[in-house]
């Protein structure tokens, strides 16, 4: 007997299934309408999350063939407006890199879809068991200022791909750009498949809005992609939740003879340099062993960092960070205005006159500096001498606080290698490379703009937006002798 293909089976499934529907009264477009240029744009989360009710019915009456035609739509619309997507959001959000922007668009194309989703069947004496991934509903998405459309986009194709519908809860500085995306992709998916509403936001988002969201019985998953704040709030509705937390990713260079301090300076500025240090997996600090602490400063500058002294750093410090005394603790509050800023704008507060292609500046600290120990999404990286290699591994577990985000390092030994990876425990650990060869942008892989370190998925896919079902037939059905 001839084997059946398993894109076969789907297809026949999904016919009969779409005639059944089709005879049965399959789910119209709903009555939820926005003014004309403002498609899935809605005033409040209720609204919103009604209509993405209606289009997640109308994506499962479309069937497997719907939601892998919606994901090629929305890869292919990235990057056919990398260019005029990146210079909106730019323009609304005024941080992060401008020639960066495109980039982060076009990675979409390299986020998961429908092929990641395969069943798994097991057949035996006993009868078959199929294992499929089911669609949890309606997702809703807390996304950030730092990645606006791209992670809507790439939250898209995952979230879709496996059959859900989506409302999202912009940050408010990037909710005019979310906007607009959501609207142009709503029109291209209404236009070839007559689906209406399937990805929905919030026009004017709050903390109203996302509470809104949270406790909706018709929200059926939570993804947070933010700070602390907005994580611990959603881990504590009692509602699934994908959370993708916060991160200080350091790099440690060991003293190794054998590494080109060149390329490893060009690796940093690469990864810690992109979209001014906004990518929550970007090298944060460096900590170099011994001689390398040198070399690697050398093929900074080389590569075109530039070195700040002791007082144009602290010039810069007491513009970037306030303090406020905690329990225990003086805890350092970051000026938000100076994240994503370009090197020359943090230099010029040091009354430094650099040109502004220069991607990166370098400044010589101890292991205690603020700069160190937090997460300032900045293209200014601390550089830390360490004694040792085991020195450098200590001061990079603390400097990384636990939050299992991301590291790097930068070795020959294979050894070392291990050894950090084992004691850092984090969801990326990038060896010999920029910390973007994590999410295959360098290295192999696949890319996601949600990292879900808090709560554990890793790197997101269209399977952490779904939930396991197992159907059994019994007795005897196994057709093979």
């Amino acid at each position: 007997m001839s084997q059946i293909s398993e894109e076969a089976i789907r297809d026949v499934v999904t016919e009969v299934l779409s005639r059944l529907q089709s005879t049965s009264g399959a789910p119209a477009a709903p009555a939820i309408h926005t003014r004309p240029g403002r498609h899935g744009v809605f005033d409040d989360a209720d609204t919103a999350i009604a209509a993405a009710r209606g289009g997640f019915e109308q994506l499962r009456a479309k069937g497997w063939a719907a939601r892998t035609r919606i994901v090629e739509i929305v890869k292919q619309m990235c990057v056919d407006n990398a260019q005029r997507w990146g210079d909106i959001e730019y323009n609304e959000t005024k941080i992060g890199r401008h020639a960066h922007k495109p980039a982060k668009l076009q990675g979409v194309k390299n986020v998961l879809g429908t092929e990641y989703l395969m069943p798994y069947g097991m057949s035996g004496d006993l009868g078959i068991t199929m294992d499929e991934a089911a669609p949890w509903g309606v997702i809703a998405a807390i996304t950030p200022l730092t990645h606006s459309i791209p992670t809507i986009a790439g939250n898209i194709v995952n979230m879709v791909a496996a059959g859900n519908a989506i409302v999202c809860n912009p940050h408010p500085g990037g909710a005019g750009c979310a906007a607009l995306a959501i609207d142009e992709i709503n029109e291209a998916i209404k236009a070839e498949l007559g689906i209406s509403n399937l990805i929905c936001t919030i026009e004017k988002p709050s903390l109203d809005s996302f509470d809104a969201l949270c406790k909706s019985p018709d929200v059926d998953l939570l993804c947070i992609t933010g700070g602390p704040g907005v994580v611990d709030a959603a881990m504590k509705v009692g509602k699934r939740a994908v959370c993708a937390g916060p991160g200080n990713p350091p790099v440690v260079v060991d003293d190794c003879s054998a590494l080109d301090f060149d390329r490893v300076a060009r690796d940093i500025i690469t990864g810690g340099g992109f979209d001014n240090n906004l990518l929550c997996i970007g090298e944060k600090q460096i900590f170099a062993v011994g001689p390398s602490y040198q070399l690697t400063l050398d093929a900074l500058k080389r590569q075109g960092a530039v070195v700040l002294n002791s007082q144009q750093l602290e010039a810069i410090k007491k513009e970037v960070f306030s303090y406020k005394d905690g329990v225990g603790c003086r805890k350092a509050i970051l000026n938000r205005k100076f994240v994503g800023a370009n090197p020359h704008e943090l230099a010029a507060v040091a009354g430094l006159n650099i040109d502004p292609k220069v991607e990166m500046l370098i400044a010589e600290t101890g292991e205690d500096d603020v700069f160190v120990q937090e997460e300032q999404m900045m293209p200014l990286l601390p550089i830390v001498r360490a004694n040792c290699f085991q020195d450098a591994l200590r001061m990079a577990k603390k400097s990384e606080h636990g939050d299992k985000h991301s590291a790097m390092i930068h070795t020959m030994n294979v050894a070392k290698m291990t050894e950090m990876g084992r004691l850092m425990d984090t969801t990326i650990f990038v060896k010999n490379g920029p910390c973007t060869a994590g999410l295959g942008m360098g290295g192999e892989g696949f890319i996601s703009y949600s990292i879900a370190t808090t709560t554990g998925e890793g790197i997101t896919t269209p399977r952490t937006f779904t939930r396991f079902r197992r159907c059994t037939l019994v007795n005897d059905l196994n057709i093979i002798a």
